[in-house]
């Protein structure tokens, strides 16, 4: 059986032959360490570890070669930083803990290399002095920018008009800009900031551009030419496409990697994730509520491709489905050794571009038809979840206390009649898997099922 991709430069779905069978090599863009990660972080990890899961079985796992970054020097860190009164390093520490603890809930590998954008300054500054030698790019007032126009082909991945790419560009407007489209590769530090002795003679120190780092890093630890690169839809344009260009131009290769995959956007309870909403949700609110497993298999229930609708009632039918997938093959004794996976529906559903949800309802088809419970044990097990659990109920946390005073305040709101504090009390309960029953006599709850 061959696995098949959607690559986003070429807008198709291919055969993925690696470069060399022997090492496949992929790179993830991975946090910004400045805050807990929200839940739309959360995907890629999720469907790249997938992946990464399904080409360990497919090649070996000791064939496979993940990289997921860290950007550990940002604007956003610097004023979180600040903000805090506490140490920039102390602030990236913190956070990338509470990462790596979050997504390791989550039913997340770690990667096999997961390097830090501040690790890798000597690489970056070697990337921009050969851009500006072989005329790429230039310097101008102490930054080094990249110079668009260079590079006649730019723009094929996210395939967009050059006045929609001016618009929608990141980037800051600037006089010494030759171009409008030309992007920062490095910058002057400003005081309190991050710096580092600059390249190309540049006297004052400075930091690096966001899309120089991915560059390096990937240049470091899988070449200049490698299988996949993955990331969310949000990050076609500019950073991948900035990326792109950069290291095709300083090695002179026709492609930076050979297939680039993008999950799509999430959205919460049919609303754009937003603060101002009032609906942003981090994966540490999440995994207060309900288990990793469960925001996994909700993850999973939409195609990595397709937009997905964060809900309640998602997470619900998931802890639902877990809850009758870990009885059937808990039932039987079933053993995840991977074995006869290759011949199943399941695994036949991810080779096809990582259909999850084809390969999770392969798994109910296998089921209902009282199949090898083996082939439902593989087929969970490459999705990444683990069969020690007996019943995903038992791992749910319920802090009793706190739900009847819930229930209590709730009811005082509706006594007032203040209906939108008894919603929102009613909603905040839902997010926690409560279901309320209002009666003459009073309200009673319960967990969901």
């Amino acid at each position: 059986m061959e696995l098949k991709l959607y690559d986003t430069l070429t807008r198709e779905k291919r055969t993925f032959a690696p470069l060399d069978p022997a090492c496949v090599r992929m790179y993830v863009c991975g946090p910004t360490v400045y805050d807990f990660a929200h839940i739309g972080n959360a995907r890629p990890v999720i469907v790249f570890d997938v992946l990464y899961r399904l080409l360990r079985h497919v090649y070996g796992k000791g064939r496979v070669r993940y990289v997921r970054n860290i950007t550990d020097v940002d604007d956003k860190i610097n004023a979180r930083a600040a903000e805090r009164g506490i140490p920039i390093r102390e602030l990236t520490e913190e956070t990338y803990r509470n990462f790596k603890e979050d997504v390791a809930a989550l039913g997340c590998l770690p990667p096999d290399v997961e390097p830090r954008a501040t690790e890798h300054i000597e690489e970056m500054k070697t990337l921009i002095e050969r851009l500006v030698a072989q005329g790429h790019a230039y310097v101008a007032e102490e930054h080094v920018l990249f110079s668009v126009p260079s590079m006649p082909d730019y723009g094929r991945l996210s395939k967009r008009p050059l006045d929609e790419m001016i618009a929608g560009a990141r980037v800051d407007v600037a006089p010494y800009k030759r171009d409008a489209m030309d992007f920062v590769l490095w910058k002057p530090s400003k005081e309190n900031e991050p710096g580092w002795p600059s390249p190309c003679g540049i006297a004052t120190p400075g930091r690096p551009g966001w899309h120089i780092e991915c560059s390096a890093m990937s240049w470091k630890h899988l070449g200049e030419t490698f299988d996949i690169h993955g990331g969310g839809i949000d990050l076609v344009f500019p950073h991948h496409e900035n990326e792109i260009a950069q290291s095709r131009c300083a090695f002179h290769t026709g492609v930076m990697a050979n297939f680039w995959m993008h999950n799509g956007f999430l959205q919460v309870e049919g609303e754009k994730m937003s603060k101002s909403l009032g609906n942003f949700v981090t994966i540490r609110d999440v995994l207060k509520d309900w288990p990793g497993e469960v925001a996994r298999f909700n993850m999973l229930r939409t195609h990595y491709r397709q937009p997905i609708d964060w809900t309640v009632r998602g997470l619900e039918e998931s802890w639902k489905s877990l809850d009758t997938i870990y009885g059937y093959v808990g039932a039987y004794g079933a053993k995840a050794d991977g074995a006869g996976a290759d011949e199943s529906p399941v695994f036949s559903a991810l080779l096809d571009d990582l259909n999850t949800p084809k390969a999770i309802a392969e798994i109910f088809i296998a089921m209902g038809e009282g199949r090898n419970p083996q082939e439902v044990a593989c087929g969970m097990m490459i999705l990444g979840f683990s069969l020690d659990a007996a019943n995903i109920a038992s791992k749910r946390q319920v802090d009793k206390h706190k739900i009847e005073n819930l229930v209590a305040v709730r009811l005082e709101a509706r006594k007032a009649k203040n209906f939108a504090e008894s919603d929102r009390i009613r909603d905040e309960l839902a997010a926690m898997g409560v279901v309320l029953k209002d009666t003459r006599d009073g309200t009673t709850w319960e967990i969901a099922r």
